[in-house]
């Protein structure tokens, strides 16, 4: 059955190919799929599968139930795209002004499309049942919280998890993953640094942010260096600053934005008040105050060993000893750790880099693009995990 699974993903390339760059034409941001979310649930419903749209704001699920009695299984893809202007050449380039499918997105609802055409064709030799559920908001919206709250793991209740990823960092045909600890949370602050303006000239008359902005962008790098474990990874990072207007004036504010990510549940938990003492001191110092605002976002994502074991498997039998890396952490974030939370998940990587062809482009670059024969691989990689899942 597994070749015979693998060998009708292969036969599916063209369309495989064909919807991905669909989506890649027509890429809509975080909880606003709804195009993609029409598209999906309307070829879902051509395969017989019950489908339930809604979800989490945009999200589609699919429920193909076997001929036999067996365990639910959740297989995952995230729909939506970034706010970044595509900078390719490609034919099908985005044709949404400023929004790109950079990250991947549209191959992994190809390939979910692709196993629910196949899975659905076997319904009468498959055990238990499967849950498609193709998630909005990934990209910083919690799409998978959301669709949690509106009961995706529930009717049937759903025993384990998988998803993938796309990823330039592995090469083509290289399947990587990790148990344990994986991705790191990600959480998110904006600083508002509050002084008194005045001519640059008489400085002395007011109270300078910017100067107060640089001395706490830079003692909150203690953090990282003399207040965590040196084993214990940690980045606080500030992305944004925003503050004043003429180049001889003292300015009223400064804004600064930021994530800090993290492994140790306990650091995390911390990190609001040490980050509001030093921000706090420093101001009070330098005659200004603050605003602080601290949001804590996606939770660390940690693969279940036995579905980890039971994926790279999967991977050994098909693609041999090197198909399968194991990965370092990586301090990304990835919102399918909502999803490990309730239940054993394993999520992993597809490499999709082709250094021979130029495509090794980073995720999150307005010049992404990977290898299409990745789009196969995946979905066949995952294909016989779900059936060696459900006959295990």
């Amino acid at each position: 059955m597994h070749n015979q699974l693998t060998e009708e993903i292969a036969g599916l390339k063209d369309k495989l190919i064909q919807f991905r760059r669909d989506f890649h034409m027509h890429p809509e941001l975080g909880l606003e799929e709804v195009r993609t979310a029409k598209v999906v649930a309307d070829f879902l419903e051509c395969l017989g599968l019950e489908v339930k749209t809604g979800l989490g704001v945009t999200g589609v699920v699919g429920l193909l139930q076997g001929d036999k009695p067996g365990k639910t299984l959740m297989l995952r893809a995230d729909m939506d795209a970034l706010p970044i202007q595509e900078e390719t050449d490609v034919p099908y380039r985005s044709q949404s002004p400023g929004v790109m499918h950079a990250c991947g997105h549209d191959g992994h609802t190809a390939m979910l499309l692709a196993l629910a055409e196949v899975m659905s064709a076997h319904r009468t030799e498959m055990p238990g049942r499967i849950k498609f559920v193709f998630q909005p908001g990934e990209e910083g919206f919690a799409g998978a919280r959301l669709m949690i709250e509106d009961g995706v793991l529930d009717d049937p209740t759903v025993d384990a998890a998988m998803g993938m990823h796309l990823t330039n960092i592995l090469p083509l045909g290289v399947i990587g993953t990790r148990s344990g600890n994986m991705m790191a949370s990600m959480d998110s602050f904006g600083i508002k640094i509050i002084g008194k303006g005045a001519h640059a000239a008489a400085a002395h008359l007011g109270a300078d942010p910017i100067v107060m902005a640089a001395e706490v962008i830079s003692i909150l790098q203690t953090l990282n260096s003399r207040e965590a474990p040196a084993a214990t990874p940690l980045v606080l990072h500030i992305g944004s600053i925003h503050g004043g207007r003429a180049f001889n004036a003292v300015a009223e504010t400064v804004g600064l934005k930021g994530t800090v990510r993290t492994f140790d549940e306990e650091l995390r938990a911390s990190m609001p008040e040490r980050m509001k003492r030093i921000i706090g001191g420093v101001t009070t110092a330098m005659r200004g105050s603050h605003e602080f605002d601290y949001q804590f976002g996606y939770p660390v994502l940690v693969n279940d060993q036995t579905m980890t074991n039971l994926v790279k498997s999967s991977v050994t039998e098909f693609l041999g000893e090197a198909g399968f890396q194991e990965i370092p952490i990586r301090m990304a974030s990835e919102d399918m750790a909502f999803f490990h939370q309730k239940v054993p998940g394993c999520h992993f990587f597809v490499g999709a880099a082709n250094d021979e062809k130029g495509l090794n482009t980073p995720n999150h670059n307005p010049r992404y693009a990977f290898d299409e024969d990745a789009l196969v691989i995946g979905a066949q990689v995952m294909i016989r995990a779900a059936w060696n899942y459900l006959t295990s």
